[in-house]
């Protein structure tokens, strides 16, 4: 079992990545002093697969398969539920899921008698290496993904590779595309294994997949104690996300999953970056030729790039009314960009969308 501690100035807690640590979910939660009652906050196709024989032990609450669970609907049907069951400041919120269950448990517990403590359970590899990590919490709102939320740390992280068998194939691979992200943007070793043998990581073997989680993982950890509100450092874990948020808005949260998303925003980031003059050629090769080995993106049939760049500019990631983009300047170092002209965005939007359209399956 390998264990990363995150240590904050007002909050600590350890990410513990390994096979069957899910299986000992009660021991994990007296050693980090958390009690009940507890709420197991989860959706239908996910408690279905892993939560067998916790009803037994927890009440549970499950909200709607997909993004479209990332409403103040859904919270609002969340916190009547915490009433009912009189859970107090001392309860212990378990989000058992993949981003979606744990952004919207952990903002529930942010908010509900001004913050209650959530375990995060994450069951996706896509929330394992990423979203379960760093406190971020939120829904959506019809303009934009994650605009309203709140950071709040979790009190513990318990990943467990055995989660991921079930997994379809999709959503395992949307789980690759962020774990290449921390190669790109930290870790050229990292990356160089994914050039090399991205097979060994599409077999889902528990060791290899727990050492994966594991260092992403610590990538993370390092960076959001660094800078846990991201004013500054915690920007450059949004690498990809720019135009990958864009294009979920567009979408409207559904034919794109989140990790394919990403995998089209570091094609974006990597073009944009070699049309500045940022990123030399073969970089930007590289970068998109680890995006393609993981997996055939989704068409984007449908989308325009009007609709794209209209999201981008309700993105959190405005500032001072530009977009700040993080671009490459090499595998292993990106930097933060503001005032990325307009035509090369808009130019880089439609090849991508012309491509996609050309040579990727089906959505």
């Amino acid at each position: 079992m390998h264990t990363i501690p995150v240590r904050l100035n007002h909050a600590s807690y350890d990410i513990l990545v390994g096979a069957g640590v899910f299986a000992k979910l009660d021991d994990h939660l007296q050693a980090a002093g958390l009690k009940g009652p507890f709420l197991i906050v989860s959706q239908p196709r996910i408690f279905k697969a892993v939560g067998r024989g916790l009803q037994k032990k927890f009440p549970v609450i499950l909200i709607p398969d997909g993004e479209r669970a990332k409403t103040l609907v859904t919270v609002s049907r969340l916190l009547d539920r915490m009433v009912a069951l009189k859970l107090t400041r001392q309860s212990t919120v378990i989000a058992l899921g993949g981003g979606v269950v744990g952004d919207v448990s952990g903002f529930v517990a942010s908010i509900y008698m001004r913050g209650i403590p959530v375990v995060q359970v994450p069951t996706t590899l896509l929330a394992q290496v990423d979203s379960s990590i760093g406190g971020k919490t939120g829904v959506n709102h019809r303009v934009a993904k994650n605009l309203i939320g709140t950071f709040y740390q979790p009190s513990l992280v318990l990943s467990d590779p055995l989660l991921l068998k079930t997994l379809p194939d999709r959503e395992y691979a949307s789980g690759l595309y962020e774990s290449l992200k921390y190669g790109v943007i930290r870790d050229p070793a990292l990356f160089e294994d994914f050039e090399r043998n991205v097979a060994m990581f599409l077999k889902r073997d528990p060791e290899a997949i727990g050492r994966l989680v594991a260092r992403c993982a610590a990538i993370k950890a390092d960076v959001v104690m660094a800078d846990e509100k991201e004013s500054d450092l915690r920007r450059i874990l949004n690498f990809g996300h720019t135009v990958g948020h864009a294009l979920e808005a567009a979408a409207k949260y559904q034919r794109i999953k989140h990790g394919e998303a990403v995998g089209y925003g570091m094609i974006a980031a990597a073009r944009i970056s070699s049309s500045l003059q940022k990123l030399a050629e073969p970089e930007r090769a590289r970068i998109e030729g680890a995006v393609g080995s993981i997996s055939r993106l989704p068409a984007l049939n449908g989308m325009n790039s009007k609709a794209i760049l209209k999201a981008l500019h309700h993105d959190k990631k405005v500032r001072d009314g530009a977009v700040h983009f993080i671009l490459p300047r090499e595998v292993g170092k990106v930097e933060i960009t503001p005032n990325v002209p307009l035509e090369i965005l808009r130019d880089v939007v439609k090849e991508m969308l012309d491509e996609s359209k050309r040579i990727s399956r089906p959505g």
